[in-house]
């Protein structure tokens, strides 16, 4: 493993832990000492300061990873790395590269004679460490080099590993991609549930706590509320205050978001919940403009008037019916990606991969298992009867929901979002043909017709 931070040294000490002996670099020979004596008792474990010295030990083919920065860190690794590696050897990358980097990397040591991976792993550190979800793509040859050590340390859901390769090229890392911006709506569409409970409603931190651990024992169960509910309890050591409320509504993010927004607009794939999620991110760091259009517009937020035990069951609705679009848009960017870029990434798989150790796990995973191993070739999850008959149970409470909000002056760009994209998907009619018409008309660039094949093009009156 190269790079022994977080991620890289609990990767490596969990599979220590199932029995692969490991050697770690870093130039900090701080963090080398430190992995050394983070191991397990009875493991193998090695931290060096030298890649010659890493590289001499390791059996061939060597299999050497890295977790490092994306960009140039990575080729600075690669090519740090070419004098001693040789043909048949196989250098993985774990981090969040984009894909485009990963298909030039790989065609390039290709031509080398040395395979390259992308893998994704999410789960954060305790993932990393206890067993992550492996989203590996690529070089077929090489995998099942690794596939044993990666099953060995990955999740495990009724048994089977949170891990399994996932098409050709950049896959691995471009399923990793959309990972996080779905997880990039998931978390935007919860914290406008919290806002909408807590200062709409007017719910204190202690009962916070209790609807979002009372929405993960049932049809929300999932990772990221998990975690909600425990935020809303965790003290401040600087103040007596809870520290969800001293922390600045200011996100940061490391853009795989604004990547999956991107590549879904470079192949036509509408995903407007992702993309809203980075645009409020974006929104939240302009901290200084909000402030004096606050004090301008002297904008104030109304107390939402329902009953409370009513309300917080609709914004449940809301939040599921949110959830579940952000997953549709998504793995329906996966499938196109999937054949528009020749990767043939197979849905079914990455679905069952998503079950366990990642930041999106989530009840609702187990049935898309289902749903795509009946139908792997589905455009969308919205063309399912069983995913129709869960939206429409739900659909009443969101509208209720965005209304009350809208007339309340909450920001709820991500809960829109999602009911926008559901009423545009299933329209048979939209505004659109006025839209040609006016590209006509400016621009001369055809439209076709309802009545008849073909092209056409109008001289428009003047």
């Amino acid at each position: 493993m190269i790079g022994l931070g977080v991620m890289g040294r609990n990767l490596l000490l969990n599979m220590a832990d199932h029995g692969f002996k490991v050697i770690g670099f870093d130039k900090d020979k701080e963090k080398t000492t430190a992995f050394e004596q983070a191991a397990s008792p009875g493991t193998t474990v090695k931290g060096v300061d030298s890649l010659q010295a890493m590289t001499g030990e390791l059996a061939l083919p060597r299999k050497i990873m890295m977790l490092v920065p994306a960009g140039k860190p990575v080729d600075d690794v690669i090519e740090s790395l070419l004098p001693v590696v040789q043909k048949g050897d196989i250098i993985i990358d774990g981090g969040n590269s984009h894909y485009t980097d990963t298909l030039r990397r790989v065609q390039y040591l290709a031509e080398k004679g040395i395979h390259f991976m992308g893998v994704g792993v999410s789960g954060g550190e305790q993932g990393a460490r206890t067993g992550p979800s492996i989203m590996p793509g690529g070089d077929e040859a090489a995998y099942p080099h690794v596939q044993p050590m990666l099953e060995a340390i990955a999740a495990k859901v009724n048994g089977e590993p949170c891990v399994a390769h996932l098409g050709k090229g950049a896959a691995g890392h471009y399923v990793k991609m959309v990972h996080n911006g779905i997880e990039y709506a998931i978390m935007q569409l919860i914290s406008e549930c919290y806002d909408l409970l807590h200062r709409g409603a007017g719910l204190n931190n202690d009962e916070l706590h209790q609807v979002f651990d009372s929405w993960n024992k049932g049809e929300l169960q999932s990772f990221l509320v998990e975690i909600t509910a425990d935020i809303f309890l965790q003290p401040d050591d600087r103040s007596k205050n809870r520290l969800v409320d001293m922390i600045l509504d200011k996100a940061g993010a490391k853009g795989t978001g604004k990547w999956t927004s991107q590549d879904a607009m470079e192949i036509g794939v509408p995903i407007p919940t992702i993309d809203m999620a980075v645009t409020m991110r974006n929104i939240s760091a302009l901290k200084e403009e909000r402030l004096k259009a606050n004090s301008l517009y002297k904008t104030s937020f109304g107390k939402i008037g329902a009953p409370k035990d009513q309300w917080i069951a609709q914004v449940h609705d809301a939040l599921f019916f949110g959830v579940l679009i952000s997953y549709a848009q998504g793995l329906s960017l996966l499938h196109k990606a999937s054949g528009e870029l020749a990767m043939d990434i197979p849905l079914p798989k990455v679905v069952k991969v998503w079950r366990g150790g990642c930041i999106i796990r989530s009840s609702l995973l187990d049935l898309f298992t289902q749903i795509y191993q009946q139908n792997p070739g589905l455009e969308n999850l919205l063309l399912d009867e069983r995913i129709a008959k869960l939206l429409q149970a739900k659909e009443q409470n969101l509208r209720t929901v965005a209304s009350a909000a809208i007339q309340h002056k909450y920001a709820i760009g991500g809960l829109l979002s999602a009911l926008s994209y559901f009423d545009a998907y299933r329209s048979g009619l939209l505004p659109v043909n006025l839209i040609q018409a006016q590209r006509d008309y400016f621009g001369a660039h055809t439209y076709q017709r309802t009545d008849e094949a073909g092209t056409f093009h109008t001289v428009w009156n003047r």
